[in-house]
């Protein structure tokens, strides 16, 4: 199978990685912009099988000439790219994936469902971490179940040694944290899509040694459209990130004196858009690049046979020190790599879906396993 894979970034390079260590994968290129610097990880893996290939997404023409040469694309650009890319991988017969994020893009991806199954092929938008491999992992905890109380998802990506103020690093994109603080999140109350306050409803979450305490808040997105697949079957469902304690207090009082908002101030004479500052400011602070790790759990009440039981799966995976990459790059990165290639297999049938409408999640988690990303249930 022949892949392309857009954005030579983190997410982008680590699917490269986890494609070129797949020997039925024949080919890999890497598009970007500029691609003219990889990462020593990429540098040394299977490099007869790596093409690079400088591509603006924003050239249909060129972009259609690329995907004419591929199996699949898995796109690990920003999300605001995806609905057109989606459209001509479509056009072109190509299966296509991204990393998603914004759930009125994956809505709009959705309108391709007949055009996709007329091709044969498959679009899986929202296939990361969160959303992606969480809402994989919470389908099959809904799927244990007769009926189903609560479905509640946990993620955060975090440095192994919390340092102060805000016991964080940038794992990805400084601005897209802003965004998840100051978007409201969606949920589903009382069999109802709702919505409430990101960095609220704070509760505790308990992870193994030497993890420890956890706090947990509302941030947008991590839902995406599980929300309205279940809000008339399932009275609660919500997704929550998770940060060492003390760090939502800190950014909601940095968000509550206005320093996240995006209108203008007058400073000086000059006008400054507050939220332009802290992204600058405060991400040079974060961007420390130490070892990391990512703790995702999903906890699922409900009944089966009559019975009432919670039940409850956990991923706890860290920066891998042989090779370079972080564990938000692994679990993000490779998660994408596996979406890709059980779509080139045929293992995904035709049609636009998401991944936890998709994808088979026992080979799903044999294969992260053999990444070292371990799904395991816990009592």
């Amino acid at each position: 199978m022949r892949l392309l894979v857009l954005g030579a970034g983190l997410q982008g390079t680590a699917c490269a990685f986890d494609l070129l260590n797949e020997s039925t994968v024949e080919q890999v290129v890497l598009a970007d912009l500029r691609v003219d610097s990889l990462p020593p990880f990429l540098r040394q893996a299977s490099p007869e099988r790596l093409t690079t290939l400088a591509l603006d997404v924003r050239d249909e023409q060129a972009v259609r000439a690329a995907f004419a040469r591929c199996d699949a694309v898995l796109s690990a650009i920003p999300y605001y790219f995806n609905g057109t890319l989606a459209r001509l991988a479509v056009d072109a017969g190509v299966h296509f994936a991204d990393l998603g994020g914004n759930t009125e893009i994956v809505q709009q991806q959705k309108q391709l469902d007949g055009a996709a199954r007329a091709k044969g092929i498959s679009v899986i938008p929202d296939t990361g971490l969160a959303p992606g491999m969480v809402n994989v992992i919470a389908q099959h905890g809904i799927n244990q179940f007769d009926a189903v109380e609560s479905v509640k998802l946990f993620v955060g990506g975090l440095p192994q040694v919390p340092e102060p103020p805000l016991g964080y690093q940038i794992a990805y994109s400084i601005e897209g944290m802003v965004d998840y603080y100051t978007t409201e999140s969606l949920v589903v109350r009382d069999s109802r899509p709702a919505t409430v306050r990101a960095l609220s409803e704070l509760e505790t979450v308990h992870f193994d040694a030497p993890i420890g305490d956890l706090e947990a808040f509302h941030t947008a997105g991590g839902l995406s459209t599980m929300v309205y697949r279940y809000a008339d079957r399932i009275p609660v469902m919500e997704y929550k990130t998770l940060r060492y304690p003390g760090h939502a207090a800190i950014m909601a009082a940095i968000r509550e004196l206005g320093l996240l908002d995006k209108v203008p101030v007058d400073v000086k004479g000059q006008q400054v858009v507050p939220r332009d500052v802290f992204v600058k400011v405060a991400g040079d602070h974060l961007r420390k690049g130490k070892p990391d790790l990512v703790a995702l759990r999903v906890v699922v009440t409900g009944t089966r046979a009559g019975a009432r039981r919670t039940r409850t799966w956990e991923v706890v995976d860290r920066y891998d020190a042989e090779h370079g990459l972080s564990a938000m790059m692994r679990t993000t990165g490779y998660t994408l790599s596996i979406t890709g290639q059980l779509q080139a297999s045929g293992a995904i049938a035709p049609g636009v879906h998401t991944p936890d409408e998709c994808i088979p999640a026992a080979r799903y988690f044999a294969m992260l396993a053999a990444r070292g990303i371990i799904v395991r249930e816990i009592a």
